[in-house]
């Protein structure tokens, strides 16, 4: 009789677990809280236009990388996936001045140089390093700690170029980049995108994913996506639990021998693989004891290990909208909490009809936030919350129509949220919804997807490595039932 796994969570990486583990020929079931699976990457309706709250990119689009094989088993994408048609990564503006990292790399070394001629020498290493970037690959065959010396020697040949980039941009942060830059609009183009403190490498790997082709926006949206992947997990044969909250992880004889539910029922399992929020792991299902000393460190030093999350807000606005994709500018300045915000962004979804009615184009505006902002939210009543929500919108309305007055009365909201929506939902760390931030001069936050102290409990999710998102969140749930095989003597072939 196959062995039971039960998953907890049902985010891409616990639909990613279970259909693993299916492929494996393990029994799975996967519990979760929410009405639908896919956790954070998710969409929703509003007055008859869909919000996208996840896919700016999607890495491993491109069908000759090993992470594409992988989103093609769980059933994201495959040959036949339409892609959105879009030919750029972000611009930036500053004093009536726009400048743009293109898609492609030979027309944005064209338009910077001629636009900040004095930076000449720092833009041609820039977009060569960039260059240099796209061979950066995610480890996708198994856990680097399973790896031999040959799958090391194969993933060092794959990504020759990367120590390059390293060298150069593995020290500094985004706004130590930016300050190598004379142009004010250069410099605001390097330090946009991301946090400032975040590592200036990871801006250039996210720019060369989108340039490599390999950071290609799969049409219909995230929500879509996640339906695709949950479908695959129950034509496999497994069993999908929503509106399920798990109350604990029962542990017996440093086993884990099943789950209790919110309601009470006790589930019993095999193998239990966690694939939720692993602060809520540790605080919720399980003791925090058993936190690995390395995760524990991050939770204690907000400032080295800080999270990204945001204020948001989404309008449908005529499809004629001048902007295109994503735009960064200058605004009058917006105080939440203690902090006062200058800078804010626009997307527009046009590439996507599915998204709004003809003639019509959902544009969301986005406010970066961290921990301090989410304790600003979480300190609020929930009548002050509502106000301060509506009054924020308001602002943020007032300063996308003054940035583009064409806009006014052409513009509709439709929806607002916070970083408490994160934390409501998905139970993220302080609204969180990527993993820690990489910051200059402190380790990457990688650990293996064990328990020790408890031999069946294993874990998947974004926050296993940083910086989290989709990819991670994806081979985590993979190398969860890889662990699984390997403990048993078993081929982690899958």
């Amino acid at each position: 009789m196959a062995k039971k796994i039960i998953i907890v969570g049902a985010g891409i990486g616990g639909l990613s677990a279970g259909i693993y583990a299916l492929k494996a020929g393990f029994e799975a079931e996967i519990y979760e809280k929410n009405p639908l699976a896919g956790g954070e990457c998710m969409g929703w309706n509003r007055k008859g236009y869909h919000i996208d709250n996840c896919i700016h990119w999607l890495t491993g689009t491109d069908s000759n990388t090993k992470l594409w094989q992988v989103w093609k088993t769980v059933g994201a994408i495959d040959e036949n996936t339409e892609y959105a048609n879009t030919h750029k990564f972000y611009s930036s503006r500053i004093d009536g001045k726009e400048l743009t990292l293109w898609n492609d790399l030979k027309k944005t070394e064209e338009e910077l140089i001629k636009a900040a001629p004095e930076d000449e020498a720092e833009i041609r290493k820039f977009i060569q390093h960039v260059e240099y970037a796209k061979s950066c690959a995610v480890p996708s065959d198994k856990p680097l700690d399973m790896m031999k010396i040959k799958d090391y020697i194969e993933m060092g040949k794959d990504m020759a170029d990367m120590p390059k980039v390293m060298k150069e941009y593995g020290k500094i942060s985004c706004s130590e980049l930016a300050k190598r830059f004379k142009n004010p609009v250069m410099q605001k183009l390097m330090c946009d995108y991301l946090p400032a403190d975040y590592t200036a490498y990871s801006f250039l790997v996210s720019y060369a994913t989108m340039a490599s082709g390999n950071g290609n926006i799969p049409l219909k949206g995230s929500l879509a996506m996640s339906l695709r992947i949950a479908q695959r997990f129950k034509d496999l044969g497994g069993i999908l639990h929503t509106n399920t909250p798990v109350k604990r992880i029962i542990i017996e004889k440093k086993r884990a021998a099943g789950i209790e539910l919110e309601d009470g029922t006790i589930v019993k399992a095999d193998e239990v693989i966690s694939a939720v929020d692993v602060d809520f792991l540790y605080g919720k299902l399980f003791d925090r004891k058993y936190m690995p000393k390395d995760l524990k460190k991050a939770y204690e030093n907000r400032k080295a290990y800080p999270i990204t999350t945001g204020f948001q807000v989404a309008y449908a606005i005529d499809s004629n909208f001048s902007g295109d994709d994503t735009i960064f500018f200058e605004c009058e300045p917006l105080q939440i909490g203690s902090l006062s915000f200058k800078r804010m962004s626009v997307k527009s979804y046009a590439y996507d009809k599915s998204f709004a009615p003809e003639g019509k184009t959902v544009l969301q505006a986005n406010i970066v936030q961290s921990d301090i902002d989410y304790e600003f939210w979480s300190s609020l009543s929930a009548e002050e919350y509502k106000q301060k929500k509506a009054e924020l919108a308001e602002e943020l309305t007032k300063r996308i129509i003054k940035e583009f007055p064409e806009l006014e009365g052409k513009i509709e909201l439709l929806d607002c949220w916070t970083p408490l929506t994160y934390s409501k939902y998905c139970n993220a760390y302080h609204g969180s919804y990527m993993g820690f931030v990489t910051t200059v001069g402190n380790k990457q936050m990688r650990f293996k997807g064990i328990v020790k102290g408890v031999s069946n409990l294993f874990i998947a999710g974004q926050w296993v490595m940083s910086p989290g998102g989709l990819p991670i969140a994806l081979i985590s749930g993979k190398f969860a039932v890889q662990r699984i095989l390997k403990r048993d003597g078993r081929s982690i072939e899958i």
